[in-house]
């Protein structure tokens, strides 16, 4: 499936030259391989996460899997994950949970600020 015929997405980010064409009719399957896109739906049959990559650059497979780890977490449980997350690092209560909810749920949690309060990963 082409997402993009009329080559817009890469003439918008320069992937391609300005006399490529208008459209992706008569290109070879290596002209058009000019972004690849990864989509991770959640559990809830949405769209969490849209990674696009140009084709000259890899893919970040250990990101990737980071991703689904806490789609799939946050989904269970009313947390959020912060940057450069792992599994079994601790998580951050959801702003949408109250001080006490948060300790019925958690039992204790660390405020660093009054949104930001930190607890163990649940266990699913």
């Amino acid at each position: 499936m082409i997402g993009d015929p009329n080559l817009s997405v890469a003439k918008l980010y320069d992937m391609l030259p300005a006399d490529s064409g208008d459209s992706s009719d008569g290109r070879t399957a290596v002209d058009n391989q000019t972004v690849r896109t990864v989509f991770l739906v959640g559990p809830d049959k949405k769209i969490k996460m849209q990674l696009s990559y140009p084709m000259t650059t890899g893919r970040n497979f250990d990101e990737l899997l980071r991703v689904i780890d806490s789609v799939q977490l946050t989904a269970q449980h009313k947390v959020a994950t912060p940057a450069g997350w792992r599994q079994g690092e601790d998580v951050i209560v959801a702003s949408s949970v109250s001080d006490d909810d948060a300790r019925a749920q958690h039992g204790s949690f660390e405020a660093t600020l009054p949104y930001l309060r930190k607890v163990k990963q649940p266990s699913n």
